[in-house]
């Protein structure tokens, strides 16, 4: 494990010095240096914070950017949706190399899309979801839904530790916003399976606001990390989407709440929500 630890760093570092030289490469390079953190940026690894981000749109954006988005806060985990294989692996290496932040990693439904991440046309690059963690996720499962609508769709779930505890970990990313129906099929299955946990947090972009009915099986057995936001306060929810609606939730089933904040960024049409837990209850 050392040896792995040790060749990956050293992997990484190679990496990072070929961008120094010749710069970042489309799509979704890096910048040529690390971005500094505002005075108020965390130092180390929040150990009850986790973190949902659909990174895409526009997507060919700075991964040295989209790393120093989330060193600022450093989340012990977070879940992505609309990210490519190689941007995350980017994003992971310079969170280590820059911020001294390291993070294991698992994808969930993955699809092969050269439009938007690059690579070859008969080696495009992998387009999906993606969970990076402090602490080793165990008993990974990758399910896609029966309809994903117009692309395939699924969530991944994963055991992991939010504040000192294990909990159940989701990502999911529901069918795009005019699909209704199978959004509602898709929330049916997805909370199914959470119900299955006493303990579990869920992650991910729903593309749909919070009275929405197809949430309504989330709903039922699950809190939002905001308190103000449920489905007869839909007004109070803050938006988590450019276009001024909430579609991004930290889903919570046995979960306190200890904080939560919205935040805005240049390098994607969907917000940073995050959420700070207690599991010691």
């Amino acid at each position: 494990m050392v040896l792995a630890r040790g060749t990956r760093y050293f992997a990484s570092a190679v990496i990072v010095a070929c961008m120094v030289l010749v710069g970042p490469s489309a799509p979704g390079g890096g910048a040529l240096f690390a971005r500094s953190l505002p005075a108020g940026a965390v130092k180390d690894v929040v150990p009850n914070r986790v973190m949902t981000w659909n990174m895409c749109n526009p997507c060919e954006e700075s991964n040295a950017d989209r790393a120093a988005e989330i060193a600022t806060y450093a989340p012990q985990v977070v879940g992505m949706q609309e990210a490519c294989v190689r941007d995350v692996e980017r994003i992971r290496d310079y969170l280590e190399i820059f911020y001294g932040l390291e993070y294991h990693v698992e994808y969930g439904p993955v699809l092969q899309d050269w439009g938007r991440c690059g690579g070859t046309p008969w080696n495009p690059g992998g387009f999906g979801q993606a969970l990076l963690s402090a602490a080793p996720m165990t008993d990974r499962v990758r399910a896609e839904y029966p309809d994903g609508g117009s692309e395939d769709r699924g969530y991944l779930a994963v055991t992991t530790l939010v504040d000192g505890r294990p909990v159940r970990v989701f990502n999911t990313h529901l069918a795009q916003r005019s699909q209704e129906e199978v959004r509602s099929d898709q929330a049916r299955v997805l909370a199914a399976t959470v119900a299955g946990y006493d303990r579990a947090i869920v992650l991910g972009d729903f593309n749909a606001v919070p009275q929405a009915p197809e949430l309504a099986p989330l709903w039922e057995l699950a809190t939002d990390a905001d308190p103000q936001c449920d489905p007869a306060a839909a007004d109070a929810c803050e938006p988590t989407t450019d276009w001024n609606l909430k579609f991004d939730y930290v889903f919570l089933r046995g979960v306190a709440r200890a904080g939560h904040q919205v935040q805005p960024t240049a390098y994607s049409d969907h917000h940073m929500l995050r959420a700070d837990l207690d599991l010691t209850s």
